[in-house]
């Protein structure tokens, strides 16, 4: 079964869009039809769409324009072109906008299907890659970012605002340099002498937190940042 589902195909020639609407859909896709650029805008800014098929050769407004408008609209959405424009030059422009794929008329229906498929896949993947992490074990100690709890076996500290960043931060670049720096500032939301003091009173205040597992280090890296070390 497709996770992602959701399709918008753009084209202007009709015959050619309902052969596409019926064979996606008779593939599990829900698919909306669009006849121009500009109504494929207008289904874009309020409708999600997994994926778009775009004509190039479009009243209007072109393809090349909407996909602009799309990468303006959004970054994660994935789009191809669909079209009789196969000059070169069309071709190089259609990937210096973003597009996932570049497919000349005609085509073969079942590989349209694979390479949709494929670029869901990945769109999928990369989403669940992407997803920042909100729990983390550490050695012995459970943390939830979320509750801001850390626990040790049956006791839970609660911890503040800043340990619960902090900490995040730390177990984020797990076994690697936390640039103190960039921390500070995303902690922050600013670079400041004194707040880089603070900053570094937190991560005393963690080093005694996490003490009671030996594997367990918060290591100074001079004038550059810290290292949660957790041995394995």
């Amino acid at each position: 079964m497709n996770r992602d589902k959701n399709i918008l195909v753009v084209e202007d020639d009709l015959n050619l869009g309902f052969l596409l609407v019926e064979f996606l859909e008779s593939e599990g896709f829900f698919v909306k039809l669009c006849k121009d650029g500009q109504m494929g805008l207008q289904a874009i800014q309020r409708n999600r769409f997994d994926l778009c098929i775009l004509d190039v050769m479009m009243p209007r407004m072109d393809g090349f324009t909407l996909a602009e408008q799309i990468r303006k609209q959004t970054e994660q959405m994935p789009f191809v072109f669909l079209t009789a424009k196969s000059r070169k030059e069309d071709k190089l422009k259609g990937y210096a906008q973003g597009a996932e794929d570049y497919i000349t008329k005609p085509f073969d229906e079942q590989e349209l299907l694979c390479k949709i498929n494929v670029i869901l896949r990945r769109k999928h993947q990369n989403a669940v890659v992407e997803q920042p992490a909100h729990q983390f074990q550490i050695g012995d100690y459970f943390f939830d970012y979320d509750l801001q709890e850390l626990r040790y076996h049956d006791e839970i500290t609660r911890l503040t605002e800043k340990e619960n960043e902090i900490l995040r931060l730390l177990c984020l670049h797990q076994n690697q340099i936390l640039r103190r720096e960039e921390a500070v500032e995303q902690v922050y939301g600013r670079k400041d002498y004194f707040l880089g003091r603070s900053f570094d009173v937190f991560i005393s205040r963690l080093r005694k937190l996490l003490q009671h597992d030996a594997r367990i280090s918060i290591e100074n890296v001079f004038k550059v940042g810290f290292i949660l070390k957790v041995e394995i």
